[in-house]
């Protein structure tokens, strides 16, 4: 039996989970149908998810059908957790797109498709609610190929749409369909123009292969809540969706001589919590076999290009769906080796590790009760242990500086906080995050006391100079390695990385690149204590001889508004300071594309409605900085 990792992703309350539910219903992993407003469902296990109502971490559950076992993967639609959504993706064969038959496509859709197809992940589009009040068939059809994609082929459709009689049949492919295909398949435009007319076994043959490699797109119209439609779904997935797609890490290299197994490849794309502080991380492997008491070591990559191990032993192993050891295209989720984060793989890395847009949102959080100060900042530090893409650090007075995507992600923490660790927490408002960057190269150094120009008995010379951006923070030698104790080496690279968190204005320095120039110490009065005191006075005289240059984030955007709103929410995003890509569209809506700075972005978003009287749709993301006016 081959298994399909299937992720469900859509913008928020358009039934992802409820879907998950019911697949797992039908195909016989429940008994009883779990409910979203219940807090009752599989995937969404946290008390704060169920409180709420949303999923905020990927969680996996898997159902067998048409002998095939697929793993299904619960993804948050909430746009403050896109990055949750990003790092799950890295792990899927295939996805299916979840749409709202009522409401139709929304911002998150479009962001959530966009992705997809960046990745070519063979997508199946399900048109969830046909049997509520106002939803849509034919006109939705058209909304999707206009807004999200014309490569489309509706597999199935509904009669008594919008009322609880709604019921769904089969839809053959047809004239359309071809014509959609012929966009993506040379072979049917071929046909189409020259004949022979494609038959009904080259449009599915077609069709198959243009949704594998993620260009076209099934739709099938249903009800997660009534079931209607969801057979048809998990047919379409088994039949159009490959196995075994690897998108993180590089093809399997040459075999292993006879009589060795091949080494475990994987990756870590979820991690979670447990009592006692123990974290069930979820695998996801490509190649090889783990098992129980197997010693692992995974590696773990840094913005720096710089490699570290983490190194343990399994503790305990739950393959999702079966029993036995986890073996290639499976996940499994396991305990035992400690400091797990996501991201990390197991194998050489050798392929380029995804990249996620960072957070921009920064805030301060402080205990209300004074004796709960270090324990709230041993707790965020945990937290941000488990989720790479939160960054928590020690502030002034005993607080702790956070940075977040969004405020949505602050409410959640804070519950957290209450929830797990019985810490009230007091944030500060969020600001908008800035970042500093060499402006140029700069050089200091200092000799040790005997010159009578400091107190420390050490030596240090330091040049610093602009790194390629995305790089982080680089730390290199042009002294002797060996010439000075490791532990003196150590503390200064780990001291300068630490006094790049602020800079000459005030914010963290990137993207530069420290070479140590000058050593010397002396034995035995020199200590780590005095490298760790000269090193970031050295520093900072060197960044202010090089200078930096303040960027801040900037949000790509798309606002979709009536013909005679155009005018004014165009006028709004100038005077907010946005840049213009690209205008399209005619009598039924325009569509702005551009960039804004991220500080205006939540502006922009609350003056839409009032503009479009409430008709416009925005979206926005996180698309890298610029120089800070």
């Amino acid at each position: 039996m081959h298994t399909l990792n299937i992720g469900i992703l859509a913008h928020v309350d358009a039934g992802k989970t409820s879907l998950t539910e019911r697949l797992l219903f039908d195909h016989g992993a429940i008994d009883r149908l779990g409910s979203v407003d219940a807090g009752d469902t599989r995937t969404d296990d946290g008390a704060i998810e169920r409180q709420r109502g949303i999923t905020i971490r990927s969680a996996v559950a898997a159902f067998t059908a048409h002998g095939t076992q697929i793993n299904l993967i619960d993804t948050p639609g909430h746009s403050d957790f896109i990055a949750e959504v990003e790092r799950a993706l890295q792990v899927l064969d295939g996805a299916v797109l979840l749409l709202s038959a009522v409401e139709g496509v929304q911002a998150q859709t479009r962001v959530l498709l966009r992705t997809l197809r960046r990745l070519r992940m063979p997508t199946l589009v399900f048109v969830n609610k046909v049997d509520r009040p106002g939803a849509r068939a034919d006109a939705l059809l058209a909304d999707i190929r206009r807004r999200l994609t014309p490569h489309l082929a509706p597999l199935t459709g509904v009669t008594g749409i919008g009322t609880p009689e709604a019921r769904v049949h089969r839809r053959p492919l047809d004239a359309t369909s071809a014509e959609a295909l012929a966009e993506v398949d040379p072979g049917i435009l071929a046909a189409l123009v020259d004949g022979p007319p494609p038959d009904r076994a080259a449009l599915e043959a077609a069709l198959a292969a243009c949704t594998a490699d993620g260009s076209f797109h099934p739709v099938y119209f249903g009800s997660a809540l009534g079931g209607q439609g969801v057979a048809e779904l998990v047919e379409g997935i088994v039949r159009t969706v490959p196995a075994g797609i690897v998108r993180t890490v590089p093809a399997p290299g040459p075999p292993e001589p006879s009589g060795r197994h091949r080494a475990p490849r994987g990756t870590v794309f979820a991690v979670r919590p447990g009592p006692g502080g123990q974290r069930t991380a979820y695998l996801r492997l490509y190649d090889g076999e783990v098992t129980e008491h197997q010693r692992l070591t995974f590696l773990r990559r840094g913005a720096d290009g710089r490699t570290t191990e983490v190194t343990g032993r399994v503790g305990r192993l739950a393959v999702i769906g079966r029993p036995g050891p986890l073996t290639g295209g499976n996940i499994a989720a396991l305990t035992g080796v400690p400091g797990l984060r996501v991201g990390d793989r197991l194998g050489e890395p050798t392929g380029r590790a995804p990249q996620f847009a960072p957070p921009t949102l920064q805030t301060v959080v402080r205990a209300r009760r004074p004796e709960q100060a270090a324990p709230l900042r041993s707790a965020l530090l945990a937290l941000a242990d488990q989720d790479p893409l939160l960054h928590a650090r020690p502030a002034a007075a005993g607080a702790t500086s956070l940075l977040l995507y969004g405020e949505v992600q602050l409410e959640v923490l804070a519950a957290t906080l209450v929830q797990d660790f019985g810490i009230d927490a007091e944030f500060e408002p969020g600001r908008v995050r800035l970042l500093e960057r060499p402006a140029g190269t700069g050089e200091a150094w200092e000799e040790m006391p005997w010159l009578d120009r400091t107190r420390y008995w050490a030596t240090v010379g330091l040049r610093v100079e602009p790194g390629p951006v995305g790089s982080g923070g680089v730390f290199a030698y042009e002294t002797e390695l060996g010439a000075l104790p490791r532990a003196f080496h150590q503390a200064i690279e780990e001291t300068v990385h630490a006094t790049m968190l602020s800079g000459p204005h005030g914010w963290e320095v990137t993207d530069y690149r420290v070479t140590l120039t000058r050593s010397g110490f002396s034995s035995p009065v020199s200590t780590a204590a005095d490298f760790r005191g000269l090193t970031p006075v050295v520093l900072r005289r060197a960044l202010e001889r090089a200078g930096t240059r303040v960027y801040e984030p900037y949000h790509s955007f798309e606002a979709e508004v009536p013909p005679d709103a155009l005018a004014p929410v165009t006028s709004l995003l100038a005077s907010l300071g946005a840049e213009f890509k690209e205008t399209t569209g005619g009598t039924a809506s325009w569509v702005i594309a551009g960039e804004l700075p991220a500080r205006q972005v939540r502006r922009a978003g609350l003056g839409l409605p009032g503009l479009t009287r409430g008709e416009g749709v925005w979206w926005s993301r996180p698309s890298g900085d610029r120089p800070a006016r």
